[in-house]
């Protein structure tokens, strides 16, 4: 606008008419959203914003029948398109976008980003999401069956196994070091959502497979961290997997499944204690998993980092919860510079329990899960992490992140950094 341009009076009275009662100002969000389609995405982005602003408890009371029933990621996402046109991307766009590479895409994920924020910043919707997210998944309640009867299930990209009350996941992607991406993601909370149900499971362990990958060949691995290849490729989303790995399978880990049963008068959720064993190294989400187990075992010669920054992302709740382990000097240097902790050095204590010769690494693990079969454990643990993690401080971690997460994932230093790690020889980690 020029010095002697005219203000434009639109802008005010569309900001003022998503204030409105909830049926006008759905009805001018739609005229908006029709009237914008072909604009740069910001106007419409500030009129969404302002009606969440005005709307979110009351849109998202409508979605879940007044909190009534469950709500999960994308079927809320899409319920809410359906509902309140405008709003959020339509499924055909989202569609179209996920048969793109990432730079190629239109970033319809930013406004489900905007959306999630407004939610999750909501103590009453955001509170009830973060719960729901909790309950048990689909397709874990109808593999329970056969899993608590069997003692194994194959998922894909994860092993499951009962064997003298311990289930052992391992992590099997042995094509990318496994490094996750949505498949994975799916797979991992199914795999904990098991665990935790089956009856004949006290307490849970995570390792990574052998893999069959050239410079590893025959030797375990943990975790790559995110797939760097799947996100040049657009196959990394932000809701089945930046926003489902946090509030799912991680959270599950940290704080239980939800269930419903003759028990939940004491606690609505099944926890039990988690060990994790490190081979080779935990690389991104790989050393975000350690920071909500209970107990962490690392061979000699393994590290930890969390490259996200470099990369040009957020890792993940890691910002949140690593500077209660090392303190913040430390997890700064971790997070913003990229420093890695290799398990020999002294400042690696704050993070791993135990260190061992990689020959001595199977037999350390058994005796530490022989050393949380109490029963008290799960109590204990249960009031540990009640003390170390407020639970609305994390939802409002997560309205952040949710958000600045999106723009992130769409940032040109982002699409150019990921480009180049894929062009490189070798399986590419984050």
């Amino acid at each position: 606008m020029t010095a002697s341009s005219p203000p434009d009076a639109r802008q005010p009275t569309e900001q003022q008419e998503m204030r409105a009662g909830l049926p006008r100002a759905r009805a001018a969000l739609a005229r908006a959203a029709s009237r914008y389609a072909a604009s740069p995405p910001g106007r419409l982005r500030a009129l969404r914003g302002a009606f969440l602003d005005a709307h979110t408890d009351a849109v998202y009371a409508e979605l879940t029948g007044g909190r009534t029933r469950g709500a999960r990621l994308a079927a809320l996402a899409a319920d809410a398109a359906r509902a309140f046109p405008g709003l959020v991307p339509t499924a055909a766009e989202l569609a179209a976008d996920r048969a793109l590479a990432q730079a190629g895409k239109a970033g319809h994920e930013i406004d489900l980003g905007l959306f999630f924020s407004r939610v999750l910043r909501s103590p009453l919707s955001g509170g009830h999401l973060m719960d729901s997210l909790l309950s048990p998944t689909e397709r874990a309640l109808r593999l329970l069956p056969e899993f608590t009867a069997m003692g194994h299930a194959d998922l894909g990209s994860v092993r499951l196994e009962r064997r003298d009350g311990v289930a052992r996941l391992t992590l099997c992607r042995d094509d990318c070091l496994n490094a996750e991406d949505d498949r994975q993601v799916d797979d991992m909370e199914t795999a904990v959502d098991l665990a935790l149900l089956d009856p004949g499971v006290e307490l849970c362990l995570l390792r990574g497979g052998e893999m069959t990958h050239p410079r590893y060949a025959g030797k375990r691995v943990f975790s790559a961290g995110i797939n760097l290849k799947s996100l040049h490729a657009g196959g990394i989303s932000l809701v089945g997997f930046l926003l489902r790995r946090e509030l799912g399978y991680l959270h599950k880990i940290w704080r239980g499944v939800r269930v419903d049963d003759d028990m939940s008068w004491h606690s609505p959720y099944r926890a039990k204690p988690w060990v994790a064993a490190v081979d080779t190294f935990a690389i991104g989400g790989g050393m975000q998993l350690l920071l909500v187990v209970d107990h962490v075992l690392a061979a000699s010669d393994a590290y930890l980092s969390l490259p996200a920054a470099q990369e040009g992302i957020v890792p993940g709740v890691a910002n949140f919860r690593l500077p209660r382990f090392t303190g913040p000097r430390l997890a700064r240097r971790i997070i913003l510079e990229g420093h890695r902790v290799r398990a020999t050095d002294p400042e690696a204590g704050l993070l791993i329990d135990e260190v061992h010769g990689p020959d001595d690494l199977d037999a350390a693990v058994e005796h530490s899960l022989e050393r949380l079969r109490s029963p008290a454990v799960t109590a204990n643990r249960k009031m540990l992490n009640t003390g170390e993690e407020d639970l609305d401080a994390f939802r409002r971690y997560m309205a952040d992140f949710a958000l600045e997460q999106a723009f992130r994932l769409y940032s040109a230093d982002v699409i150019g950094k990921v480009g180049r790690f894929s062009a490189r020889a070798g399986t590419p980690v984050g």
